[in-house]
């Protein structure tokens, strides 16, 4: 999956013969699974025409501050552009537009855009070479590189004035991977391995029957995409459930009992840097499994169980240096409970859940939770979606290891 699916990106436009490459480079994004809006100058409608970058971007192309054929005029918010992008892109960029860009000077809403963008700013330059390589430009790239703003190196090769050498915009494919790149190697939990379990265990009774829990296994599986989205390499030890990893960089290793899980995570945990412990692990199981489907005969029937091994205890006792957090849901005492689980089981942070919280708990799209550390530190949050609990739970991994 490229790290590009999901963003937001605002495609800049500028008025080049590059312009016709940005038809494939919004194809591109689209098919990397980004969501693309397309602002153009008024001089790159010569070269590409907005209905092309329309119909590939599946959203209006905006070009002026306000539309002129509208009867009310409505305005293009640029303010709105700027904070909807999670990146912005600014291809073909010509030496006007940079000039723009570098100086201030707003009279088109591409620019004005820009200056409003908080996200990370990329431009790819395209000119002639003499242009390229002209003080005025030079100067433009080393002022909007001082600004924070990324370039992308034009290529070498023949150039519209029949000229060949250094100016043509980067290809499509090109930008695309650098784009990839550039992200990647900023991604907060690039290089980190991470072990997380989810989902109920099924602890078998006979072929048939089996003792189980209501867990459906969602928020281990949000852990699990929030962290190889922020590229950590991720191991998902999964209890049955019918959630599917969304990120195809997660690896999901199936397994059924308590047992199982146990023995997947102690094969990974030694060289794992975190592990989160999301699963709800059966207590207990039955001590003799019947061979044979059990009939029904007597009005009573009873089941001896015998305990578990308590999967997280144990990664706890022989943990060296990784980051250790479990789960607790408890419909009583639940801090007091919380705080004892963290030293019986060398825990760093403990995610408390409570029944008792309406919206919290199995099944539930939503979790209300409270963030326990080693020093007992309590962080109560807000009732929230649980994909917004996975990036809570994420950026407590990412703040210990910049601490480091």
């Amino acid at each position: 999956m490229s790290v590009l699916n999901g963003k937001k990106i605002l495609l800049g436009v500028s008025g080049g013969i590059a312009a016709y490459k940005t038809a494939s480079l919004v194809r591109l994004f689209i098919k990397a699974g980004a969501h693309v809006q397309v602002i153009m100058t008024p001089a790159s409608k010569d070269f590409v025409t907005p209905l092309t970058l329309s119909t590939l971007s599946k959203n209006p192309v905006h070009s002026s501050f306000f539309n002129q054929d509208d009867e009310d005029a409505v305005w293009n918010n640029h303010v709105d552009l700027a904070l909807w992008a999670d990146l912005m892109l600014i291809a073909p960029a010509t030496s006007n537009t940079l000039s723009k860009m570098t100086t201030g000077n707003s009279d088109n809403l591409l620019v004005a855009t820009y200056l409003s963008a908080k996200c990370p700013v990329y431009f790819a330059p395209a000119m002639d070479l003499d242009m390229y390589k002209h003080p005025s430009v030079l100067a433009s790239f080393n002022a909007l590189k001082s600004f924070g703003n990324i370039m992308i190196p034009a290529e070498s090769g023949e150039l519209a004035s029949g000229l060949s050498g250094e100016g043509r915009m980067a290809e499509p494919e090109n930008i695309i991977a650098f784009l990839e790149a550039d992200l990647e190697s900023k991604l907060p939990l690039k290089g980190k391995k991470i072990l997380i379990t989810a989902g109920p265990t099924y602890e078998a009774i006979d072929p048939v029957r089996f003792i189980g829990n209501h867990s459906s296994g969602k928020m281990g599986f949000d852990l699990a995409n929030e962290a190889a989205n922020l590229g950590a390499q991720v191991i998902l030890v999964a209890g049955p459930t019918h959630y599917k990893a969304k990120n195809n960089l997660v690896e999901v290793i199936g397994v059924v009992s308590a047992q199982e899980m146990y023995d997947v995570c102690h094969e990974y945990f030694k060289d794992v840097d975190v592990a989160i412990a999301a699963a709800a692990v059966a207590d207990y199981r039955p001590k003799v499994v019947a061979t044979q489907k059990i009939k029904k005969a007597a009005d009573e029937f009873s089941i001896e169980l015998e305990k578990t091994k308590d999967i997280l205890a144990s990664l706890g006792a022989i943990k060296k240096n990784q980051f250790l957090i479990g789960f607790a849901l408890e419909t009583e005492n639940e801090i007091e409970n919380a705080k004892l689980k963290i030293q019986k089981k060398n825990l760093d942070l403990i995610v408390l859940n409570s029944l008792q919280d309406e919206g919290a708990g199995f099944k539930k799209e939503t979790n209300k939770v409270t963030f326990i550390d080693q020093d007992f530190k309590i962080e109560p949050m807000e009732l929230k979606s649980k994909e917004s609990v996975a990036v809570d739970i994420l950026n407590k991994v990412v703040s210990h290891f910049a601490k480091l």
